[in-house]
């Protein structure tokens, strides 16, 4: 059975920055909304800390740019980041139209301060920002009649012919059917791939879904190596991906050892108020010197109702798992939680591909450099998906798409093995995170590229054998995105930013991206 559907433009992704770009697309244009699970599933809705912007007549552009590039190590686009940066409170602007409400104080909002800001810039919802966001955007994108939304689909690869893209097979997770969706315009807004490591503050979707199609579709894929690692995830045997947002340690929450002793002063002069790579160097270090499970963080010092007011969701998560964060220090490890690098694309979201777009996580637009500053990423989620949508209206669409066969599921079976698709799954993810992950080194980084490109020649031979399903999709994004990361880092010889390899301690005077495309 095959289907086929026609559409001005094609949107892979709900989190902010599909969602926002779906907004501020014409009511005009046909658009389709592909959600790969249930629609407020995805790294935008557990974002807790907030969105920055210069909002306080005490803070400045200049500032926001300069603490921007100072935290990406000098390696961002001073372009890109000074339109991120000035657009952002028009960005604000907008999402209070969609409905956001900010957590005020009398007639401005409340403002705090993350790692690498200078200044109170990062406004919010209370500790639950992603969440609100991807609330009010969804209840407007559900409001427009030329938005039809596709719930349980997952994106395959994209319809490309001669670096022109005109959508892409997707799959139907409810009765396994691949659908062709054909656009006159294709939006990746899939988000990034933490998935790829063994512990990650992500949501199980963050596979590298829309980096693995970009790449196999022609696409520039840029800066890979620069993975970040959330310096506090909750450390608990039942927690699952749950992060302790950068705003507790912006408020006063102090990083210390098991015996109570402080440490990030040893490491940088702005000790909890660092950029998150040397935190999660930090951490790692002290965890790996001295044998420990975990660190701690610690709030308790704070007047127990305001901890409930101002951290709601962090109290009640932890108090479910017996952790009273106004009397005890919170329990935390570092985890993979945000991709830096991606699809190479300009400020109007526009990839090396004709009619490709990518926004968000999955993009690289150059705002984030070596690392990214915290809150940053809502923001260049809301900024480039109005840019993105601001270049489509003003384009003018083609007359017709060229025609694309059916998908051909003819010639394979169903499989028989999927225990494979599991232990392969789990394969890789372990030796991203022992070979790969915050400290690495030559040997480890090629001992990782051997045997990912194992587990690649078995995947394609899994896929080219089996009918396909959801898990092998993620399954063969997951194994390309993570050689990607390996041959990024493998190729970068410096240590910088959440790049530190032991064979390359030294920071080069070069600036200089790492740019990977399909031979």
């Amino acid at each position: 059975m095959s289907t086929q559907h026609h559409f001005d433009v094609l949107i892979i992704g709900t989190g902010s920055a599909g969602l926002m770009s779906a907004l501020q697309l014409s009511d005009e244009l046909s658009i389709a909304l592909i959600a790969k699970d249930k629609i407020l599933e995805g790294s935008s809705y557990y974002a807790q800390g907030g969105i920055s912007a210069v909002l306080d007549i005490n803070d400045n552009f200049e500032s926001h740019i300069k603490d921007t590039l100072s935290t990406g190590v000098n390696l961002g686009n001073k372009d890109a980041i000074r339109f991120m940066v000035e657009q952002a409170p028009a960005a604000i602007d907008s999402l209070e139209k969609a409905g956001v409400h900010f957590t005020r104080e009398a007639d401005h909002y409340h403002l705090t301060t993350e790692g690498g800001h200078s200044a109170r810039r990062v406004a919010h919802v209370a500790d639950k920002t992603g969440q609100s966001i991807q609330n009010s955007l969804f209840d407007t994108v559900r409001a427009k009649k030329n938005i039809t939304l596709f719930e349980n689909f997952i994106a395959i690869d994209l319809l490309t012919q001669n670096q022109d893209c005109y959508g892409a097979y997707i799959l139907n997770k409810s009765n396994n059917y691949v659908e062709s969706f054909i656009a006159h315009k294709t939006i990746i807004a899939t988000g990034g791939a933490s998935k790829a490591y063994l512990y990650t503050s992500n949501p199980d979707t963050s596979t590298g879904d829309g980096i693995a199609m970009a790449y196999r579709g022609g696409c520039n894929i840029v800066n890979m190596e620069f993975t970040q690692f959330h310096p506090t995830c909750l450390y608990h045997p039942h927690a699952k991906s749950f992060l302790i947002s950068e705003a507790l340690r912006g408020e006063g929450g102090k990083l210390i050892l098991p015996n109570g002793e402080s440490f990030m002063y040893k490491y940088d002069d702005r000790a909890e108020l660092a950029p998150r790579d040397i935190v999660a160097r930090a951490i790692d270090s002290e965890m790996k010197t001295n044998g420990f499970d975990c660190v701690y963080i610690d709030i308790s010092f704070k007047d127990k109702d305001w901890i409930k007011a101002r951290f709601p969701t962090i109290y009640q998560k932890c108090s479910s798992f017996g952790i009273d964060i106004s009397k005890e220090a919170i329990p935390v490890v570092p985890a993979a939680h945000y991709t830096c690098g991606g699809i190479q694309t300009d400020t109007n979201a526009h990839s090396n591909i004709n009619n490709l777009y990518a926004i968000g996580e999955v993009a690289h637009t150059g705002a984030h450099g070596a690392n990214r500053m915290a809150s940053n990423s809502l923001l260049e989620c809301i900024v480039f998906a109005k840019s993105c949508a601001n270049h489509i209206n003003q384009s003018t669409l083609q007359t017709e798409c060229p025609s694309f066969d059916d998908w051909d599921a003819s010639k394979v079976a169903p499989s028989k093995e999927k225990v494979v698709v599991s232990h392969l799954w789990d394969d890789i993810r372990r030796i991203m995170w022992n070979f790969v992950g915050i400290v690495r080194s030559n040997k480890r980084l090629n001992s990782a590229d051997k045997r990912l490109a194992q587990i690649q020649i078995e995947v394609d031979e899994y896929y080219r054998l089996y009918l396909i399903s959801s898990d092998l999709i993620e399954l063969r994004n997951l194994v390309k995105t993570a050689q990607i990361i390996v041959k990024s880092a493998i190729t970068r010889t410096e240590s910088r930013g959440l790049h530190y390899n032991i064979d390359y301690p030294e920071q080069s005077d070069k600036l200089i991206d790492t740019i990977i495309h399909k031979p």
